[in-house]
């Protein structure tokens, strides 16, 4: 039984591992992306620079352990056993639901995750318990204050740092506006003094002062002596930001990089145990367990030695630091969640990843409608006045290529690092995703970057991220209580069970990240194209986009023909399945295309974005066009079939070929016409498939005069499918005809 429970412990601290990469993967984003979208410095810069944040908030989070230990469960109520299972079921479901968000690119919260996994496995054990001895209650077996003390703060993080960033951004605009070197000759220096101070007083004054690690002494000093730290900081700070800035330093950048330090050492001080707490946790019980069990049974032993704070060695620590550094330099995934956040942020346009939603259309409506309430309120002279403070950047500023300013990133750097340090110096495991991304929404909102034409797009964005958090956190309570009730029940069976299943989801996982990543690769001409200045160059990256999206869509559109006439005339249900999904997907990809392209356009020379706009739109419809008569098509087919009506007569199946064929030559040479943009064939292609339309329709003539000499109506149905696929064939040319022309005439 022994070594069963080492076996636990050793895969407890490999998760531990894994959850450091797929946590930071998750987390990185909280303290990279001001850095990255304004960006102030090289990616290289921003990642050293946080690495020490990181490996210095590692090594003095050890206070915040407990929070795993005796934060949410009694464990003196528990038995090793038990405290095991609960552990080990928390990490098993923690490194799913978190992996899960990443490949989605969602940013969630390992906070939230790991409480509410804590809640559940402990809720349901504490109910297994409760049902075995009356005697027992929910106040004896859970921490119900710290638990419900911990949730609320987590929640209310968010309302506090959307308001915080909303109103702090609002004044920091209106007094730097987006020419900040014109209007901060003195004023820049003042913030930087506010900024470094803040910073001090809550990192180091507040979060190095409660560290064990410095002498009594120095702490008591520092305690005392609080205020007048305080202010021989801001003077100093103030003065030093101005000969800086005197200098010609950017104090921006100076604090937006002091401000990615200082929230990256938040972070891992306050986060830190949401990836090795628990793997400790249990490290430390099975060494308790080994040391002073006596020959008491893992059922009998209690464990209250978790009551105490934990002792973690710094090696421990410094490890863990490491592990999240190396994790955060060679993370794709954690590239992308910053993609998804920086996105959500960015002042210019660009692609939204997000639709549209009944929801944000209506809060945006309300919005309209109360902002246009408080303009009639406020003067017209103040009001015209605060405009002139939120015009968009001029001269080299308009020229530099960032989702946002520094003022905006030195804001959402500055003022989440402080709402996280008072969290973390109240023992209270803030979210850090939260807190940072509500900050960034807060202050985006206040900098006018969801302007109208973006604004359904970003709250949708906001509104989907937000119910992720709320997702992980109900997922995460019901699914560690379910893995945690089975393994309770099934015994080291089920342990073993769960442990390899965990592998073998991690391993499928990263498989089809990678086909995704593969998949998204696809779309580095537009973002190539949006951060490119001529509009020359635009241009001729918008042909090749557009000629790309046309000539995938024609071979893509071939095979769905070739697999729903095929599949009809072998009645193959699940290809006929298979073809509908790809069509709805295809669906959603053109209009995805067909924004970026919008895009695009609109950063062309406008002489040609005019000329050419006819036949931009003309060629984005064929595409649909193609699509929507293959839908049209399999529609009737898909349900003839799954019904196992009558099947194709041979008959028709043997006149059908022909046409087939002929299609597919048609298609093949259209879609090399397109990809190479070479149009000499053009006038035989549009002969060709002229020719094909005509012997439709002599086809159709003649089904059509079959069908009315037909005796009885054993064949009807399947001569009406048959008719509708003869039909949807000639519309599905037709779609072809106008994509060429359309190709050419955009890229002539």
């Amino acid at each position: 039984m022994e070594t069963m429970y080492l076996c636990i412990v050793v895969f407890l601290l490999c998760l531990a591992v894994f959850d450091l990469f797929v946590g930071v993967s998750n987390d990185a984003v909280n303290f990279l992306q001001s850095a990255v979208g304004a960006r102030v410095a090289g990616f290289r810069t921003i990642l050293i620079i946080a690495s020490v944040g990181v490996v210095l908030g590692a090594v003095l989070s050890s206070g915040m352990m407990d929070v795993a230990r005796h934060g949410i469960m009694t464990p003196s109520q528990y038995s090793f056993s038990e405290v095991m299972t609960i552990f080990l079921a928390v990490m098993v479901t923690d490194i799913i639901v978190l992996d899960v968000f990443n490949t989605l690119g969602m940013p969630t919260s390992t906070t939230v995750s790991l409480v509410f996994e804590l809640l559940g496995g402990t809720f349901i054990i504490a109910c297994i318990k409760m049902a075995g001895d009356g005697n027992l209650s929910f106040s004896n077996l859970m921490n119900t204050e710290q638990a419900l003390k911990v949730i609320i703060a987590i929640f209310v993080s968010v309302a506090i740092a959307f308001v915080c960033g909303t109103i702090v951004m609002w004044i920091s605009r209106v007094v730097f506006t987006f020419n900040y070197k014109r209007y901060s000759r003195y004023s820049i220096a003042l913030f930087g003094g506010i900024a470094f101070t803040a910073l001090s007083y809550f990192i180091f004054m507040k979060g190095l002062g409660k560290s064990p690690y410095l002498p009594g002494n120095i702490k008591e000093y520092i305690e005392a002596n609080i205020n007048f730290l305080l202010l021989i900081t801001f003077i100093a700070s103030t003065i030093l930001m101005e000969i800086l800035h005197l200098l010609r330093v950017n104090i921006f950048k100076f604090v937006v990089l002091m401000g990615t330090f200082a929230l990256a050492m938040a972070f891992a001080g306050n986060d830190l145990v949401n990836f090795i707490g628990v793997p400790l946790a249990g490290l430390d019980s099975y060494q308790d367990f080994m040391a002073n069990a006596d020959g008491a049974s893992d059922t009998a032993f209690m464990m209250t030695s978790l009551m105490e704070s934990a002792k973690t060695t710094p090696s421990w620590l410094l490890g863990a630091g490491v592990v999240m550094i190396v994790a955060m330099a060679t993370s794709k995934k954690a590239q992308n969640v910053i993609k998804t956040s920086v996105d959500l942020s960015r002042q210019d346009e660009g692609d939204e990843m997000f639709g549209s939603s009944s929801a944000a259309r209506a809060i945006v409506r309300f919005s309209q409608n109360i902002s246009g309430n408080v303009s009639t309120a406020i003067p017209s002279r103040v009001s015209s006045w605060i405009d002139s403070r939120f015009k968009e950047k001029s001269g080299d500023e308009a020229d530099v290529n960032v989702a946002f300013d520094v003022v905006r990133a030195a804001v959402n750097l500055v003022l989440a690092s402080m709402l996280i340090t008072i969290g973390t110096n109240l023992k209270l495991p803030l979210s850090t995703t939260y807190v940072t991304f509500m900050v960034a929404m807060g202050s985006s909102l206040a900098d006018r970057a969801w302007s109208r034409e973006s604004a359904v797009f970003r709250v949708t964005g906001v509104l989907s991220v937000i119910g992720g958090w709320f997702i992980t956190a109900g997922a995460a309570f019901i699914s560690c209580s379910i893995v945690c009730m089975i393994m309770y029940f099934g015994g080291i069976f089920m342990k073993v069970a769960f442990m390899l299943l965990v592998v073998f989801l991690l391993i499928r996982s990263e498989r089809n990240y990678k086909k995704k990543m593969a998949k998204e690769e696809s779309g580095s001409v537009f973002r190539l194209m949006m951060r490119t200045r001529d509009p020359e160059l635009v241009w001729d990256m918008l042909q090749r986009q557009v000629a790309r999206t046309q000539a995938y869509v024609c071979k893509f559109a071939l095979v769905q023909f070739n697999a729903i006439v095929d599949g009809f005339h072998e009645e193959r249900i699940k290809e006929l399945r298979h073809t509908d999904r790809n069509l709805q997907h295809e669906t959603e990809d053109l209009k995805k295309y067909r924004r970026q392209e919008m895009l695009g356009l609109k950063r062309c020379p406008p002489e040609l974005a005019i000329e050419r706009n006819t036949w931009f739109h003309l060629g984005a419809n064929s595409n649909q066009q193609l699509i929507y008569s293959l839908r049209r098509m399999l529609e009737p087919i898909r349900e003839h079939i799954g019904n196992s009506f009558n099947p194709v007569p041979e008959e028709f199946i043997a006149e059908f070929e022909p046409i087939q064929q002929k299609i597919n030559d048609l298609l093949k040479i259209s879609e090399n016409l397109i990809s190479t943009r070479r149009f000499e064939n053009y006038r035989e292609m549009l002969t060709d498939a002229d020719q094909v339309k005509d012997e439709l329709s002599v086809l159709r003539k003649k089904h059509l005069d079959r069908m009315q000499k037909a005796q009885g109506n054993a064949e009807f149905q399947v001569s009406v499918v048959y008719l509708n696929m003869l039909q949807e064939t000639q519309q599905f040319i037709s779609a072809m005809r106008h994509q060429l022309r359309a190709a050419k005439k955009f890229c002539e």
